[in-house]
């Protein structure tokens, strides 16, 4: 059974280690409920609080003395409801405050490059490339690859580019030739691609767009480095136009 998916949903480690002793127990005193869930008796009466508030525990009350209950398992489903109605509203009230945030962003004090390491850190950059082009423009990309099929790779690009399409931004792509035929479906939408010659491959991908070039060196653990130059993006773009003649579709 993967409990850690109770974690996962917003439950800590203590908290779900309780739950799952009553569920195990059913109506219990704290004692052999500590016992089973392998937390000290000074801490169990804190998390059964937590979990009453949440709606995931009960308790009654037989002879003055307390004993604890879990509520039916489908109820966690009613705590994941009230967890997705509460992210719903702090994200509208996040999009509120994000314009609030930008107009005192100092742009004249922005790195002239910053490293993305790490593959979460180079996809957390890459979602928001269409955030800052307006829909029917377009974004550039010398060397389109997967990495020699790096693990969630494919999987974050057919999501990206879906989201991509959805938000009207065009790409231009100049991919690898290994990867002909086998590009993520949705990549095709809103976009133009054509193949590089096969001694053009290898494990750098460029992207680039208003005053940005973003290099991706797809290693073990990939790196991205951002650059912020108009010349950089122009020098690409020069660059792009003339690879884009001998590449074939």
């Amino acid at each position: 059974m993967n409990t850690k998916l109770l974690e996962q949903i917003g439950l800590t480690e203590g908290e779900t280690k309780v739950y799952l002793a009553l569920i195990k127990l059913g109506e219990t005193k704290t004692g052999p409920l500590a016992k089973e869930a392998e937390v000290s008796s000074s801490k169990v009466y804190k998390i059964l609080d937590r979990l009453i508030k949440k709606g995931l525990a009960g308790h009654v009350i037989k002879g003055k003395i307390k004993y604890f209950c879990a509520v039916p398992p489908k109820r966690i489903l009613e705590y994941m409801d009230k967890k997705e109605e509460e992210l719903k509203e702090k994200k509208q009230q996040l999009m509120k405050l994000i314009p609030q945030l930008e107009q005192q962003e100092n742009s004249k004090n922005q790195p002239k490059a910053i490293i993305y390491e790490g593959f979460k850190a180079f996809t957390g950059y890459f979602r928001t490339i269409p955030d800052q082009l307006n829909p029917g423009e377009n974004y550039y990309v010398i060397g389109a690859n997967y990495g020699q099929d790096y693990p969630g790779a494919r999987e974050f690009f057919h999501n990206y580019h879906r989201e991509r399409v959805r938000k009207k931004i065009r790409v231009k792509m100049l991919a690898n030739h290994e990867v002909k035929g086998i590009i993520e479906e949705a990549t095709y939408k809103n976009a133009d691609i054509k193949y590089l010659p096969q001694y053009f491959t290898n494990n750098m991908q460029i992207t680039f767009f208003n005053d940005k070039v973003l290099f991706t060196i797809w290693e073990s653990t990939p790196i991205a480095l951002l650059i912020n130059s108009k010349e950089a993006v122009k020098s690409f773009k020069s660059y792009f136009d003339t690879l884009w003649k001998i590449a074939k579709k």
